[in-house]
């Protein structure tokens, strides 16, 4: 079972939305459940939470190579969108432990998640709101 939030999930849909007919792919991070407020999962389950936006660090990419707008290692799904209307992991896709796709209507209905072999997983959408982290 994946977990997800509502928010996470609309959010993705809509700048998969907002890019078509281009694709977007958006690193993914997790909160554990026991950081969030009104769950009963257990408290080390991983719920995603976060996205980095694809373009922070563009420029930096373009010219050198790197990745700065992702931190190293923190990020543990992808989302990447099909325009196509393909529901699946695609041969060119960038893949990670979890892979979340969108396709239109880019609605809820139309969002999955699987993993890196490509096998469907069940997807649970919460209904909470991750708490708010400030720079440390």
């Amino acid at each position: 079972m994946v977990y997800v939030t509502r928010g996470l999930v609309e959010t993705l849909l809509r700048l998969a939305s907002e890019a078509e007919p281009d694709d977007v792919t958006i690193s993914l991070a997790v909160t554990p459940a026991g950081e969030l407020p009104d769950t009963d999962l257990p408290d080390e389950t991983p719920v995603f939470t976060d996205f980095y936006l694809p373009s922070a660090g563009a420029s930096v990419k373009a010219v050198f190579g790197v990745d700065l707008g992702t931190p190293a290692g923190q990020t543990q799904g992808r989302f990447v969108s099909h325009p196509e209307g393909y529901m699946g992991v695609s041969k060119t896709d960038d893949l990670h432990e979890v892979i979340f796709v969108g396709i239109p209507p880019w609605d809820i209905d139309a969002f999955g998640a699987f993993d890196r072999a490509g096998q469907a997983q069940d997807v649970t959408i919460l209904d909470i709101e991750p708490p708010e982290k400030y720079p440390q």
